[in-house]
């Protein structure tokens, strides 16, 4: 594995491109940068919409929950005040009547049609005597005579002294209800006044409950049987196909399941009769709502992320720009610092050489001069002017080795300037008139746009045409025959600015970075690569700035700036 790791890691190193790699490393970056972003603010987003998710679910079925169930009690008060007083009324008949007036049919059908007048729902009216036979009736049905003596709700009527029924369908074959109450007569012998009452308003009472679309309403006794209609499990008097829930009389909240449905249900138990209300709904239902409103919230969180995520790419991205654009400056700086590091090795090497070679140079014109001298002081002969010719030659080569080397030397060290007040102006031109027998023999035009007001500086005039040489020499080079060159001068802040320019090859990119670079040079067969490196010096020294911008194939343009004042000002 580590052997793999090294292998990958030298063929990054020599196979991928140096800017392949840089651009890998940023992007790198970045996703790192963007899932950090998006950790640190969606972490809490999610964990937020997590908790809200449980608190209004929580809160959400908590309030429908209440809401049944308060529904059902107030219901549930409404059945109690509905059965009271009907159980109040049979009560009242049986304080305010004695046995012998109930006994009268006649007496009996008048008290019976008052009370139905007054009371909705009343069906009959019976008087039952101690033996539980009916000795008078008033109603619909033929009913005198019937025996109730074995029926449950006479013993308990018995017991309790009053007593509330189920529904039930009995002789008259419709759903009612039967409420009877206990009363002696003058000599202690036990009476039954029984009342029977439809259980139609049983339903009016349940359809007032205003019910939301979906929630079934009803009511039961203990035995599980439908005292009312009920929309989910059937007519009056089945059973329901559930357990009910505990007994609790202020009622209470459960989940029933039906055919392995689940149902929501809110009930609440009577007293008396032992009813119990309930009302249910699907639990798919019930949680309807919290459906509508986790679709809120995913559509929130969803939204949220989206928005961070755009954030996070945006600010990745600035800051990345940023980041690219400090390393490219720094890398920019020491790339100015290995230039200057070049500078001073190739300064101190052509020192050296420099020194090397002006001591035979300074031996070769001695020599030279010493054989002039003896020439001058032999006879004439033939070979005199011959020998005078080629003394010359020497000396002239001599002299120019000299001025190389000064010029070396001058590269290398701090030399003083000569510095005058000159106009830069005539120093372009003197340099065009030196190399006016080039530029008429390839037929270049010069474009010159110089400033006739162009303000005077106080800097070396030598260095600077030594400098203008060298950039317009290249600019011959890069044009071809016909081509152009042109040289503007002007006033700026604190100085002027010298623009050289032709139309020539230009140059690259990585051409550019390497220009000022000695003995750089894209010149295969001619060419030290020193002229612009010199000139880079030369301007820095004299306190000015030299660029350059070029483009392949429209030509290079470069622009010197130089302070009004000798004293040197770095840019």
């Amino acid at each position: 594995m580590i052997a793999l790791k090294r292998l990958s890691k030298i063929f990054v190193t020599n196979f991928v491109p140096k800017e392949e790699a840089g651009l890998r490393r940023y992007n790198v970056l970045r996703f790192k940068m963007i899932g950090l972003f998006g950790m640190v603010a969606l972490v809490p987003l999610c964990l937020m919409a997590l908790i809200n998710f449980h608190i209004y679910k929580s809160s959400l079925d908590k309030e429908q929950r209440l809401s049944m169930l308060s529904l059902v009690n107030k219901t549930k008060y409404s059945f109690e005040l509905y059965l009271n007083e009907r159980l109040s009324a049979v009560s009242f008949i049986a304080a305010t009547h004695d046995f012998e007036e109930l006994s009268d049919s006649q007496n009996l059908r008048k008290i019976f049609h008052t009370a139905k007048g007054e009371f909705e729902g009343l069906v009959d009216l019976g008087l039952i005597n101690s033996e539980g036979k009916q000795v008078a009736y008033a109603g619909p049905y033929n009913l005198l005579g019937n025996d109730y003596s074995e029926h449950d709700w006479f013993n308990e009527t018995r017991v309790r002294g009053t007593y509330i029924s189920s529904v039930f369908l009995g002789y008259r074959k419709l759903p009612h209800i039967a409420i009877a109450v206990e009363s002696v007569t003058a000599g202690g012998e036990p009476w039954i006044l029984r009342a029977t009452i439809a259980t139609e308003p049983f339903s009016k009472l349940i359809s007032f409950m205003d019910l939301a679309p979906g929630v079934d309403a009803f009511l039961l006794n203990k035995n599980r049987v439908l005292q009312t209609e009920s929309r989910l499990f059937g007519s009056v008097l089945s059973s329901v196909p559930f357990e009910l829930p505990h007994a609790e009389y202020r009622g209470g909240n459960a989940l029933v399941t039906v055919n392995k449905e689940k149902y929501s249900a809110a009930y609440v138990n009577f007293v008396q009769p032992e009813f119990i209300l309930m009302a249910v709904r699907p639990a798919l239902q019930a949680t309807g709502a919290w459906f509508s409103l986790r679709t809120d919230l995913l559509v929130v969180l969803i939204g949220g992320a989206v928005l961070i995520t755009i954030v996070a790419f945006g600010l990745t991205n600035v800051l990345i720009r940023q980041l690219m654009f400090a390393d490219e400056c720094r890398e920019n700086i020491l790339r100015d610092i290995e230039h200057t590091q070049k500078l001073s090795s190739i300064g101190r090497l052509a020192a050296g050489v420099a020194h090397e070679i002006n001591n035979p140079l300074a031996v070769i014109k001695e020599k030279s001069g010493l054989m002039t001298d003896i020439l001058a002081r032999s006879p004439v002969t033939d070979a005199t002017s011959v020998l005078e010719r080629q003394i010359s030659g020497i000396t002239s080569s001599v002299e120019r080795c000299s001025a190389i080397t000064h010029r070396l030397l001058g590269f290398a060290r701090k030399v003083e300037a000569k510095n005058e007040w000159l106009n830069v102006n005539e120093i372009v031109s003197e340099v065009l008139e030196f190399l006016e027998k080039e530029i008429t023999k390839r037929s270049i035009s010069i474009n010159l746009m110089l400033e006739e007001t162009l303000s005077e500086i106080e800097s070396d005039k030598g260095q600077l045409q030594q400098v203008f040489l060298n950039i317009v020499s290249n600019s011959l080079e890069a044009v071809k025959e016909g081509g152009v060159i042109y040289i503007e001068s002007k006033t700026v802040e604190n100085g002027v600015e010298i623009v050289i320019g032709d139309d020539g090859c230009g140059m690259s990119e990585d051409t550019m970075r390497r220009i000022f670079e000695p003995f750089f040079t894209t010149k295969r067969n001619a060419g030290n690569g020193l002229g612009l490196a010199i000139s880079y010096g030369i301007i820095q020294k004299l306190g000015g700035d030299i660029s350059v911008t070029s483009h392949l194939g429209t030509g290079s343009v470069f622009t010197i700036t130089l302070p009004l004042s000798a004293e040197p000002v770095r840019t």
